[in-house]
């Protein structure tokens, strides 16, 4: 995405390799980078229980503050219902994946 492209905010965001076999879905909000833990999973190619632990020591250990990096947003599934999903912000994305290394 070049740097002059506007994203309104809210907007899902879909990066894919050339092959199209990796993707990764983000969301744009609040002028900032957000994933589910689905997502960081897929990322950093590991299980989302994986994700959740390293993310419960994160909060855990006070390096980061929960309520200042996790939003939670209604998504569409696949089945069709709505469901309440928290996603976590860019400093938290990088806190993951550095403790995933």
């Amino acid at each position: 995405m070049s740097e002059n492209t506007l994203v309104p905010d809210g907007e899902f965001l879909l990066y894919q390799t050339e092959d199209g076999q990796n993707r990764v879905e983000c969301r744009f909000a609040d002028e900032n980078l957000w994933m589910s833990q689905s997502g960081m999973a897929e990322l950093f190619q590991t299980s989302k229980q994986n994700i959740a632990k390293h993310l419960k020591a994160i909060f855990s250990e006070g390096e980061l503050l929960q309520n200042a990096v996790v939003n939670s947003w209604l998504t569409t599934a696949a089945d069709g219902k709505r469901y309440r999903v928290e996603y976590y912000n860019l400093s938290a994305i990088l806190t993951v994946g550095y403790l995933q290394k």
